[in-house]
């Protein structure tokens, strides 16, 4: 990164309902002295999150508003020109957010983003990782519930096993919360576009390149019931097996040969076949564009849980571990995944760029490759718990 940036950090869609957590999450946590801004299309919405935050702090009464719309570049380019580090919390991705990535690759900036739509990561590995890598920008998406509790706690459970073996390492997510407009809509589009999104996923294999002198695996598993854990275990195609192989194929202490595998975990069987039924008829519904208008239409942006529905949210990601002839058991929890923490991680994620001492790395990258320690210990400080829960030879 070159030049004095007039920010530290900026935090683009604050107006949406995930950005105004995370700006009161940056409120309440940010240190003194930082120096922040809130990006959006409307300097009216900017303004009211802005009399918000100054209720939780005084002193945020000025902080500056950036106005800035995806449809206008030269907008987006003074954003992250002024801007040490930018986090979006604006999509669908797919939709909305490469202009802004963009900008950050080009103007050697960090750019941050919770997104879980596969396709829209793949798109900007190919588009602008080159780029990101020569000016020095870190492109880091997924730092929301997608996919940081996945991917740091796939690190911190390697950690706890023998260096340079073969290690494998199993994730078993449990979770009870709402979802906001956003993320359903987010939801919904990904369900419409499996098409493109496995060309971009082999786009990006075209062109990335692999570790050749180790194997690094995510591999689908399978229904089966775990009378170890007393659960089915289903699952997940979702962007987090994904996360955790790039951060293994990053970082050499995933050791020789590893593995990841990816599971819901559910109590019962019935619970498993009826969520199964209402998904397939939902991505055979959004496939159609009449019924997929509907089912836009359902949530307004800016929606969301109340904060007695987020309080009483939870998440659970458990992992079993094994290497060296070792076995651990972890497991990282926290509170309302979708909401609270994912603006508390994101949170966290922008002020890790902006502040802490990190090794020198560019171009897109995972949140372990990216922050790795500096984050997991971010985390730990803000009230995620990180524990061993089992060990065993």
């Amino acid at each position: 990164m070159t030049g004095e940036r007039t920010y530290d950090v900026v935090l683009f869609g604050a107006t949406g309902f995930t950005g105004g957590l995370t700006a009161e999450y940056l409120a309440r946590h940010a240190p003194a002295g930082l120096r922040w801004a809130l990006a959006g299309r409307n300097p009216q919405r900017l303004a009211a999150v802005r009399d918000r935050l100054a209720a939780i702090d005084r002193e945020l009464a000025d902080l500056p508003l950036l106005t800035a719309d995806v449809t206008d570049a030269d907008s987006l380019r003074a954003v992250a020109e002024s801007a040490r580090v930018v986090a979006s919390t604006v999509g669908p991705y797919v939709h909305h957010g490469e202009p802004l990535v963009a900008a950050c690759a080009r103007a050697g900036t960090h750019y941050l983003d919770i997104t879980g739509e596969s396709e829209f990561v793949d798109l900007m590995y190919v588009r602008h990782h080159a780029e990101a890598t020569r000016t020095g920008a870190r492109l880091v998406h997924a730092c929301g519930f997608d996919s940081i509790p996945h991917d740091l706690g796939a690190w911190f459970t390697v950690k706890q096993l023998p260096a340079d073996v073969p290690i494998t390492v199993d994730g078993y997510v449990r979770a009870g919360g709402r979802f906001s407009a956003g993320t359903y809509h987010s939801a919904l589009t990904a369900f419409s576009r499996t098409g493109q999104a496995s060309q971009a996923a082999r786009d990006r294999r075209a062109v990335e390149p692999r570790p050749t002198d180790r194997r690094v695996r995510a591999v689908p598993g399978r229904l089966a019931r775990s009378a170890e854990l007393g659960i089915w275990t289903v699952p997940l195609p979702t962007i987090d097996p994904q996360v955790v192989r790039r951060s293994a194929a990053a970082r050499p202490e995933y050791g020789p040969d590893f593995r990841y595998r990816h599971f819901a975990a559910v109590k019962r069987l019935p619970t498993v076949l009826a969520g199964a039924a209402g998904l397939g008829a939902l991505i055979g519904l959004v496939k159609l564009p009449p019924s997929r208008r509907w089912l836009l239409g359902r949530l307004a942006s800016g929606q969301g849980p109340t904060a007695q529905q987020r309080a009483s949210s939870w998440f659970r990601v458990r992992f079993v571990g094994t290497g060296g002839g070792q076995r651990v058991v972890t497991e990282v929890a926290g509170g309302d995944p979708g909401y609270d923490e994912t603006a508390k991680m994101l949170g966290e994620s922008a002020l890790c760029l902006a502040l802490d001492e990190l090794p020198p790395t560019a171009g897109q990258l995972t949140p372990v490759a990216a922050m790795g320690d500096a984050l997991l210990d971010r985390l730990v400080r803000a009230g995620l718990t990180f524990r061993v829960l089992e060990r065993s030879a």
